[in-house]
């Protein structure tokens, strides 16, 4: 018998946050490039009830994604994705935070937006550094919403003569995703599904611990210090916005990012710093 499947890319907190909270009475395909994280987090679940295989699964590699949805469909209909995947910029080169964050990430969208089934739902994790560079001109954000996605990474503005650092090309990644998240949400709407983007700020979990032990730590302390919350975000916050969007009280809301932040782009931009 058929069963509703739950495909979640990225074994971390947050993914498993939204997994937990969502994914009751569905099979739950949990994909990591570390097959070691997506056991462990898919053992966690196993033994709180819920039904995880977890699998080894590049977000980098159109071939992969598409092996994770067939996995997937030999269930049962693709029902929801939930895409926590993603490199730091403490973590990865310029070139591999563009190929897996940017460019992976649209793959993703694309493909499970030709396979979700009808009242299907998604939600990618992109980030508050979105939010903080300078604004892209209207043509720029049109062709990360809209070029082809195995033509995405020829763009100028994501050469890396163009690139400052890899703080500067996960801006563009993140900023990328929520371009794509509104082009894609038009393509998922053909099959009455709804795709939407949640940005959280610092979020306690093993990737941000990194950060703060990095070389960029001490201005991760201070942005959530000064923050108007005063403190960094728990997954289960997250969660709580994935929730609505993924329930049917959220049935109006697609296409969209949901800033969770704490304040911190508000005190960025407006704050006494």
């Amino acid at each position: 018998m058929d069963k509703p499947v739950m495909l979640v890319v990225g074994a971390g907190q947050i993914s498993m946050a939204i997994a937990r909270r969502m994914g009751t009475n569905q099979k739950i395909i949990l994909g990591d490039k570390n097959f070691d994280n997506a056991q462990k987090i898919g053992q966690v679940m196993q033994e709180a009830g819920f039904d995880v295989e977890p699998i080894t699964m590049d977000l980098s590699s159109r071939e992969s994604i598409q092996h994770m949805i067939a996995i997937g469909q030999q269930s049962g209909p693709i029902m929801s994705l939930v895409n926590g995947a993603g490199l730091s910029p403490s973590q990865a080169s310029i070139a591999a935070i563009l190929k897996v964050d940017l460019y992976g990430t649209a793959v993703l969208l694309e493909e499970v937006g030709k396979v979700i089934a009808p009242g299907g739902v998604g939600v990618t994790i992109t980030s508050q550094s979105g939010h903080r560079m300078p604004a892209l001109t209207p043509e720029e954000d049109k062709q990360l919403a809209l070029t082809p996605t195995e033509e995405l990474l020829d763009l100028a503005l994501l050469q890396e003569q163009n690139i400052k650092d890899t703080l500067h090309a996960y801006q563009l990644a993140k900023r990328c995703n929520e371009k794509r998240v509104m082009a894609e949400a038009l393509n998922w709407s053909q099959q009455n599904a709804r795709l939407n983007a949640i940005a959280p700020g610092i979020i306690v979990t093993p990737l941000a611990l990194d950060e703060f032990n990095g070389i960029r730590g001490d201005f991760y302390k201070k942005m959530f210090a000064q923050s108007p919350a005063g403190r960094p975000g728990i997954a289960d916050e997250v969660a709580n916005v994935a929730q609505l969007l993924m329930s049917p009280q959220g049935s109006f809301i697609t296409g969209s990012t949901f800033l969770i932040d704490g304040g911190a782009t508000a005190n960025y931009y407006y704050g006494n710093n």
